[in-house]
């Protein structure tokens, strides 16, 4: 018999060494899974200050209502005609995807045309993507805004005053298109390129990241 052979039918002729050799041969590979180690924690980018500007309802909200959230950002206006669909349209998948994570985690829309777009506009286009009420549309004055959006969350955002016609001249508005992850103590944590295919998958991975930081 060739010496396999004979090793198996030893050990199949004594109980308890046959009980070994399948602890060792199938317990070897899940003690190597549970000693890898976690993941690194993602990065600190910034700290945002406390905000507080107007939702889709007229409602002052900002830092106070996303306390112990993890949430992420994205910067849109109504009028816009190119990327601001694209970028609801992403943030509404990710509303879909983040479903499970109920309360512990929050999505916001930050208007950057806020002269223009008021709560009531907001909430038109929150009534057209079948917003949630875990997702929250913000306008404010121009200089509360850009100092949360600018100042805070490190995204440009304003007027090209010289190309404009006038201040109804929604050509002239600009804006950052990356998502923003924040954490439950308003750090930043992640940017996210809104056009690359790969980008929810990879905030979703890290939102899983920083919702179970403890």
């Amino acid at each position: 018999m060739p010496r396999r052979g004979a090793l198996l039918a030893d050990l199949v002729g004594k109980p308890i060494s046959w009980v070994v050799f399948v602890a060792v041969a199938f317990g070897w590979p899940v003690a190597r899974a549970i000693r890898r180690e976690a993941p690194p924690p993602l990065p600190v980018l910034g700290q945002l200050a406390a905000f507080t500007l107007r939702d889709q309802h007229g409602e002052p909200f900002g830092s106070r209502q996303l306390q112990g959230k993890v949430w992420v950002a994205d910067f849109v206006f109504t009028r816009c005609p190119t990327i601001c669909p694209a970028l609801t349209a992403t943030m509404g998948k990710i509303q879909h995807r983040s479903r499970n994570l109920a309360d512990a985690f929050h999505l916001v829309t930050f208007s950057v045309d806020p002269d223009h777009d008021t709560p009531s506009k907001l909430a038109e286009l929150a009534s057209r993507h079948r917003v949630g009420r875990r997702w929250t549309f913000l306008t404010g004055s121009f200089a509360d805004v850009q100092r949360t959006v600018v100042s805070g969350l490190k995204i440009g955002m304003g007027r090209d005053e010289a190309g404009a016609i006038d201040r109804s001249d929604f050509a002239s508005v600009f804006h950052g298109t990356h998502l923003v992850l924040v954490d439950r103590r308003l750090r930043i944590r992640g940017y996210y390129g809104s056009t690359e295919p790969s980008a929810v998958d990879r905030l979703m991975s890290d939102v899983g990241l920083v919702v179970n930081e403890r």
